[in-house]
Parts: structure tokens; sequence; C-alpha cells
């Protein structure tokens, strides 16, 4: 059997403004070069599972790093630090995109990197991640996991999300993969539907997947909500994207 082997570490990045703020990276040993993944955190925040995320992306030979866009908050468990942001109206759209592309451009600088790059996210972070998708041209893939509020109400806009990102659709940079739960509702059925209809029309490269069965977080197996089966096709289809997109 073939050595196999990672190194997994936090660090320092800069992030929007050159501000530094902290990064988690995995990646296998070894030369490369790797494919990257740029892991957009959700709004529970910069989380356990996020760590594991990585680590997975790392053993299926990709070089990966998750930022904390909640940094500037301050430190500790990250329930707290993340309802600390919440009521502080979360974080601004323009610093999202800033420090993503920290992220990137970390990746970038990395002499095992092979010079392509997917963005992908949960819940507000696939928001985050469709968002950063259509605000930039440095990636090659964006999956978006059940992105809530890409589709806004006429009453929602806060003055740090004042843009729903649906309305960004035309300049989105890249393919994209979104994958839904039909029980959801935040993303709802009706807004995926609206998101996808602005996807046609402006004849992007996507693929949404919806699952039966499913509500919200279907992936996330420390919580209620998991669905085993729907989050194993989920994940198939995930490395089949990048596959596609990120290694060729």
């Amino acid at each position: 059997m073939a050595y196999e082997g990672m190194i997994a570490e936090s660090l320092s990045i800069n992030g929007d403004n050159n501000e530094l703020i902290s990064a988690y990276v995995a990646r296998p040993l070894g030369p490369g070069p790797f494919p990257g993944v740029v892991l957009i955190h959700h709004l529970p925040g910069w989380s356990e599972w996020y760590r594991e995320m990585t680590r997975k992306f790392a053993h299926h030979g990709y070089a990966a790093i998750s930022h904390n866009l909640y940094h500037r908050v301050g430190e500790g468990n990250a329930e707290d630090v993340a309802a600390k942001a919440r009521a502080e109206g979360g974080v601004a759209d323009a610093q999202v995109i800033g420090d993503t592309e920290g992220a990137v451009a970390w990746l970038r600088a990395q002499p095992y990197h092979n010079g392509k790059i997917g963005v992908i996210g949960s819940c507000s972070g696939g928001r985050q991640a469709f968002l950063y998708a259509c605000n930039t041209s440095s990636i090659d893939a964006v999956v978006e996991l059940w992105g809530g509020r890409v589709v806004q109400a006429e009453d929602d806009r806060p003055e740090k999300q004042p843009v729903p990102p649906i309305e960004f659709t035309k300049d989105l940079s890249c393919p994209m993969l979104g994958l839904f739960g039909n029980e959801d509702r935040a993303p709802s059925p009706e807004q995926v539907d609206q998101h996808e209809a602005e996807l046609k029309k402006h004849k992007k490269d996507y693929e949404f997947h919806r699952y039966d069965g499913a509500g919200h977080g279907f992936f996330y197996y420390h919580r209620p909500m998991y669905c085993v089966e729907q989050a194993m096709d989920g994940w198939e289809k995930i490395f089949a994207f990048f596959q596609k997109h990120l290694t060729k």
C-alpha cells in the first residue's frame, strides 16, 4: 500500500484591506501539484466541521484553506463568536469578498498548487461562495450548498448585505454546482427556482441537484438534519465536479 499523509495547521493570511485573519489549511504530503479549494464557513461559525471538511479535501488530493470570516469579532468558542457576529449584523459582503480573495491569493502563492481553484460554502457560506464567484474572475469553479439569502426579500436589505447575490448572476465567472434540500425553507424550493431561472436567463454553466427528504444542512452528521444517503450522493457530485474543473 502506498504511503499516505497530510499536513494540517492554522496560520494567518492577509484578508480584506490586508488585515491579518486566521485560517486553517490542509494538503497532502508531497510536492503536488494539487488543485486548490477555498472553504467559506457557515453562520454557526468557523467550526470543527469546517476543519474536518478541510482535511477531507486534503485526503482527496486537494490543497484546502478555510479562512475565518469572524476573526475580527474575537476569539473563543465558535458558536459564541458566531452569536456575537450575528448580533453585529453579520459580516459585510465587501469584507467577505476581500477575505476570500486573500485565501485564493494565499493558495496561488504556494509552490505545490496546480493553478486551479474552486470555492465551496454551505448555508450563509453558500450564499457568500456564489457572491464571490460573481465578483471575481480568479477561480475556476464554485459549489453552493443550500445557500440561504441568495434571494433576499424586499424588506431584507441590511447595511452589510445590501444587494441580493442573485442580482449579480450575469457576472458569474465560472461553472457552478448547487445542492439543495426540497424540505428546506432557507432557501425554499421556490427561491431555488428563482436562482435557477436567473442562471438559465444568463446562459451560465451550472448544475443543480435537489434532494427529496432533505432539509437545511443535510450534510451535517453531528445534527438531527443529517440525511446519510443524500449527503453521500452530494459528496460524490462535489468531487466529480471539482475533478472535472480543477484537475484537467
